[in-house]
């Protein structure tokens, strides 16, 4: 029964589902016309809307490339290398293998999004080449399936909890000072639903690897590693090779990256930003290159797992921008889709329809942080009139936008760059473990709204 499920929509995403670019194009043709006839807005005006939110997250999307590609670079540096190398060679069979992958990724995904993104699709390249026999498309979405676990290094909590004055005023007012994460992500109801999705869903994707017959294996070539640097010889090294190959540079830039860490960490605690959060990757990334021209190179080679955000990230934005822009009683598009949603619950089904509505607008806006600036002003007046806490709001805008991540491409493009696959390849597997999530979240929202009323 489950794999003739997952073949019906492997069937579907084949036929079906766009490139990611054009995904992003069509769902800006219909969040333009949405604003039209949602908002009241005329089509200059959504021109305008969309126009003047292109590049109004520049800032927030060279964040996110870095954290990719300094993941990566991480994923990619010899000890991690070895590393995986030796777990590669646990699986003997092709389910054990889709399991273990799964497993393996979604323990880097508690860890750091960023670094579970990219190790999951390196680890699966080294499985493949080590099980005979593996699906490779689900290799690789089994990988990418545990994605959802990323909430404990999610955007949203880490902006809940990171800036007093921006929490005023993303919240409208409703909010004077942060969120701990210890009230959102490190929440024993996430942690304990965090747990539950690492045990069932490895085991779910081993379930759907198909029969021998059906099974696409890998083609070799696409297991090529990238160029490794190799340094010349020390004796017939220029000067400025030399200096390109000091160790001592590296060390000398780690150790004042440490320091400044260490400081921040003694004033503020360990608040994990998404600026401490790259600096971090980047420190580490330098030293287990251990030459500064050896992690140029790693980062050349990581880049390209980054070029989907690059080049959509700006029409996401322009999406942003249509979704915010305002009419003439200054309602935005966000607010009518949060409030159409938002306006059925009770004080303890508020958490799941702000869930739901988290996870409509992800659709349409796939950035955590983008998402938390777009609906978090709509979401927090609602949650304090029906006297909802404000870390059940949290979780709720963070699990909405990590659950539809599953079926929303744009996040699974560094991955499949590195797998060198399509989003059609793996998309079947993942709609499987998107409804079995959802399942999981639906129950944890009533279950945690009605005891927290």
């Amino acid at each position: 029964m489950l794999k003739k499920f997952t073949s019906a929509c492997i069937k579907i995403a084949n036929n079906y589902l766009p490139n990611p670019f054009l995904f992003a194009l069509l769902l800006t043709g219909i969040i333009f016309c949405m604003g039209i006839f949602l908002n009241n807005q005329t089509p200059l005006e959504m021109v305008n809307h969309w126009g003047g939110g292109l590049w109004n997250y520049l800032g927030f999307s060279m964040q996110m490339v870095l954290a990719v590609v300094l993941g990566n670079c991480l994923a990619n540096t010899e000890l991690f290398d070895k590393v995986l190398s030796k777990l590669a060679g646990i699986p003997k069979t092709p389910k054990q293998a889709v399991a273990f992958a799964s497993l393996v990724a979604g323990i880097a995904c508690l860890i750091q999004w960023s670094f579970g993104l990219v190790i999951g699709a390196v680890f699966a390249k080294k499985i493949a080449k080590t099980v005979k026999g593996v699906d490779y498309r689900l290799l690789i979405a089994a990988s990418y399936s545990v994605y959802i676990l990323t909430v404990l290094t999610s955007t949203i909590p880490l902006k809940a909890a990171s800036n007093p004055n921006e929490i005023v005023v993303v919240t409208a007012g409703v909010l004077k000072d942060v969120v701990p994460m210890s009230l959102t992500a490190y929440n024993p109801v996430t942690l304990i639903t965090c747990l539950i999705m690492l045990i069932t869903i490895p085991l779910l994707n081993a379930a759907m690897h198909p029969d021998p017959d059906k099974t696409v294996c890998i083609d070799a070539s696409l297991l090529d590693e990238d160029t490794k640097y190799v340094a010349p010889d020390r004796s017939k090294m220029t000067p400025a090779e030399k200096i390109e190959n000091s160790r001592i540079i590296t060390l000398l830039i780690v150790a004042l990256s440490v320091v400044y860490i260490g400081n921040i960490i003694h004033k503020t605690g360990f608040n994990l930003t998404i600026d401490l959060m790259n600096l971090i990757l980047f420190t580490l990334g330098m030293l287990l290159h251990k030459t500064p021209i050896a992690f140029v190179n790693a980062v050349m080679n990581a880049i390209k797992s980054a070029t989907g955000i690059v080049i959509q990230f700006p029409f996401y934005a322009g999406i942003m921008g249509i979704m915010t822009g305002v009419n003439a009683d200054g309602v935005s598009l966000a607010k009518i889709l949060s409030d159409g949603i938002v306006s059925f619950a009770t004080p303890g089904t508020f958490p799941l329809f702000s869930f739901i509505s988290a996870a409509l607008v992800n659709m349409f806006v796939p950035s955590a942080g983008g998402q938390w600036g777009v609906q978090a002003p709509a979401m927090f007046p609602a949650a304090q009139a029906l006297g909802v806490r404000p870390e059940l709001t949290v979780m709720s805008l963070c699990w909405g936008d990590n659950w539809t991540n599953l079926i929303q491409p744009f996040w699974a493009l560094p991955a499949l760059g590195i797998a060198k696959l399509g989003v059609r390849d793996i998309m079947g597997y993942l709609v499987v473990i998107f409804l079995w999530t959802g399942i999981i979240l639906f129950s944890m929202f009533m279950i945690w709204g009605y005891l927290l009323v």
